[in-house]
């Protein structure tokens, strides 16, 4: 699943207009145009056909989540000694769209067990743990494509209805 497709199901899923993705990128650090938009919303058959201006790289994706938390939790006052804008990480695409979505919605871990039984999916706690945990951590574990695609599958089956 390419980043494209990650902003695309999550668009659908939290029912984002337009205007609300350019100002979540905004708040992200990432300036998007209205006219850029539907052009990286734009749903390719292969992900070599994506024109290389339509193409969401990781740092924006992850920018984008970090505008979502804000959009929807508001703008965090940094503490003494914390960068006012929280540094980019390397880490895998899937997992951090777990975790960002958990914070921006103040989901639980029960939360993201009930949106994905939604999808079909039946997960054990510990589990959920390992797709949350820091990577590098001795419990850590990657989150696959199908995972996270039911993921969003659940999330617009509970915010869409």
């Amino acid at each position: 699943m390419t980043n494209n497709d990650i902003l695309i199901r999550l668009r659908y899923a939290l029912n984002l207009k337009n205007a609300e993705m350019v100002e979540i990128f905004k708040l992200g650090g990432v300036e998007v145009s209205p006219v850029e938009l539907p052009k990286i919303l734009t749903k390719y058959d292969e992900e070599d056909d994506i024109p290389e201006e339509a193409v969401c790289s990781h740092s924006m994706l992850e920018s984008f989540f970090n505008g979502l938390i804000i959009f929807k939790r508001g703008r965090q006052e940094p503490k003494p000694g914390q960068p006012e804008t929280p540094a980019l990480t390397n880490e895998h695409v899937n997992n951090l769209l777990f975790k960002k979505v958990k914070i921006a919605l103040s989901l639980t871990s029960d939360d993201i067990m009930d949106i994905l039984e939604a999808a079909g999916v039946r997960i054990a706690k510990g589990e959920l743990s390992a797709i949350l945990r820091k990577e590098g951590h001795s419990n850590y574990r990657v989150c696959g494509d199908k995972f996270a695609r039911n993921f969003l599958k659940g999330l617009a089956s509970k915010y869409r209805g």
